[in-house]
């Protein structure tokens, strides 16, 4: 049991920033997009991409509109040098497309690093090394001097190995791993220094990142941590302030948005939160909710099933169905007020209106999805639910009582069966229920003729498999057809309505009619036919099976 759990953690200690700017100020653009999907996304998988799948995703990247992708470790293996190689060497790269490398400041794995890039038309080469007490003392064995040395020396071989290729139009990026528990003080000490080490300009920017390694506080610490930065780095025109945000708190997404609040240019991540431990920031719900605020993120997500299958096949990871913006699930209601109220919404929109859904902030058409799959039935479904899957998918709008009604059936029916209730098994529930009910009454014939009362019918029925001829008079054929019926038991007509079914040569008209039978029993009956009359008798007919059948009617003699 969790009892005291301030014997074994400590908060994070906030940053001192009483004057904050941040949350007076909302984001008006997208950030620099950079994708660590090949390089992060793939050592974070249980089996790390072969080069053909690397290179897909790749493409993939491209073609969402990435124009910076990190997309190896070439020092750490053959597998990564070879892999950059194959995208320069067979010119595999975009014009518009920045190919970035990652490198641990050591000089071995640097040489190896430009090494790998050499020829690429654009290119960063990222240096990271951890600044934190933690990593000083633990793993690196290091004082702030020697790290800093070790940072700075990095980056003057790096502009000395790249001096030789000038064809290549080369950037750098230094990353303080474990910035975020870095001291502040030293954190911008080191920025300094790798900045000027660099030589950087307005024309020759230097993209200082500022990851946080392990999520280990409240979005809005890392956005003090940020802005603070942003307010004391040296040559703040000549650096593109960049963050990595890492998922350990489930707060990526909101500190990366905190962040750019908080003066942050450039974002690094994976599709889908894809990363180490619980992953980087998810790219696709970071651009789409800008998107939702009416801000262009300059990312193409407009066919999102695409990049799922892509994400799959390359990763072997599985998108959750609850993923945001992306699930299989996400939008889609099987709760009953939630699907009445997206009903009705649908119903108000209108064609170029400001999207206003209730239960749905984003229109599913915006990332290629259908309408389709927005209501699904079950269990907890309500009658709006069961009342926009049949107008949807078969065109057949109910009477509001009858949605009522027939919501009745299927929760009987869900209930028992248990599981979702698709459209063509609702579809087959609403014909058994009133379209297909042939006892005891089952229609099969009429003609009409003149009276001088009105309408009469002669009406061609079997009463449990016995032919019967009946005959009626009225106002018109429904109120002649009526009377007919009557000889089988008393009931009035409470409601009666006509709605088209389909279009051109294929329409239908489709009759609802709610019957009250003389015990105070009701019931719809429903019927669908190409001649108006014929669909109203067999609504009629459809009555009374349903009365008969709840209430025990007997033939009067």
């Amino acid at each position: 049991m969790l009892t005291d759990p301030s014997r074994k953690y400590r908060p994070f200690p906030p940053i001192a920033l009483a004057d904050r700017q941040w949350p007076n100020r909302t984001i008006e653009k997208p950030p620099i997009w950079m994708s660590t999907d090949l390089r992060d996304g793939n050592q974070a998988l249980f089996e790390p991409m072969n080069a053909e799948r690397k290179l897909r995703l790749f493409r993939t990247l491209c073609g969402i509109g990435f124009k910076e992708i990190e997309v190896a470790f070439p020092s750490a293996s053959q597998t990564d040098f070879n892999f950059v190689r194959r995208l320069i060497d067979e010119a595999l790269i975009p014009d518009d497309v920045t190919i970035e490398v990652l490198s641990h400041a050591r000089e071995p794995l640097l040489c190896r690093t430009v090494e790998a890039v050499y020829g690429a038309h654009s290119a960063i080469v990222h240096i990271v090394n951890a600044t934190s007490p933690a990593f000083r003392d633990l793993v690196l064995g290091m004082s702030r001097d020697e790290v800093l040395a070790m940072a700075v020396d990095a980056v003057r071989l790096v502009k000395q190995l790249t001096a030789d290729q000038p064809d290549t139009q080369w950037r750098l990026q230094y990353s303080l791993e474990t910035f975020t528990a870095t001291e502040p003080d030293f954190a911008v000490e080191v920025c300094d220094a790798v900045s000027a080490a660099w030589g950087a300009t307005p024309d020759n920017k230097i993209i200082l990142n500022l990851p946080s390694s392990v999520e280990t506080a409240t979005p809005n610490v890392y956005a003090d941590q940020i802005e603070w930065m942003h307010r004391h780095i040296a040559r703040r025109d000549s650096v593109i302030l960049s963050v990595h945000p890492h998922n350990d708190r489930g707060t990526a997404v909101a500190a990366a948005e905190l962040a750019l609040m908080a003066g942050a240019e450039r974002v690094e991540g994976c599709l889908f939160g894809n990363g180490e431990r619980t992953g980087n920031v998810d790219l696709v719900t970071l651009a789409l909710n800008l998107y939702t605020q009416g801000v262009a993120p300059g990312l193409d997500f407009s066919d999102i099933n695409a990049v799922v299958r892509d994400f799959e096949a390359c990763t072997g990871l599985t998108v959750p169905p609850r993923q945001p913006y992306a699930g299989e699930l996400v939008f889609t209601a099987f709760s009953g007020s939630h699907q009445d109220a997206i009903k009705k919404g649908f119903a108000a929109r209108q064609p170029d209106s400001v999207w206003n859904v209730p239960y749905l902030p984003f229109d599913p058409a915006d990332v290629g999805r259908g309408y389709d799959a927005v209501i699904r039935i079950n269990s907890q479904s309500g009658k709006g639910g069961i009342a926009h899957l049949l107008a949807s998918h078969y065109g057949v709008v109910l009477p509001r009582r009858l949605q009522v009604e027939f919501s009745q059936v299927v929760q009987g029916h869900a209930d028992r069966q248990g599981g979702e209730i698709g459209a063509e098994q609702l579809w087959q529930l609403f014909a058994q229920t009133y379209l297909d009910v042939a006892k005891p009454l089952r229609y099969l014939g009429h003609q009409l003729f003149e009276h001088a009362q009105g309408q009469g019918i002669q009406l061609e029925i079997e009463w449990n498999g016995e032919p019967h001829a009946l005959t009626g008079v009225g106002n018109g054929p429904i109120a002649a057809a009526v009377l007919a019926l009557r000889s089988f038991g008393q009931f009035t007509v409470n409601s009666y309505e006509e709605r088209s079914v389909g279009s051109g040569g294929d329409a239908q008209a489709c009759a609802f009619v709610e019957l009250t039978a003389a015990n105070g029993q009701t019931a719809y009956g429903v019927g669908m036919d190409g001649n108006i009359v014929s669909a109203s008798i067999k609504a009629l007919i459809s009555g009374c099976n349903r009365l008969a059948d709840a209430s025990g009617w007997q033939r009067r003699a």
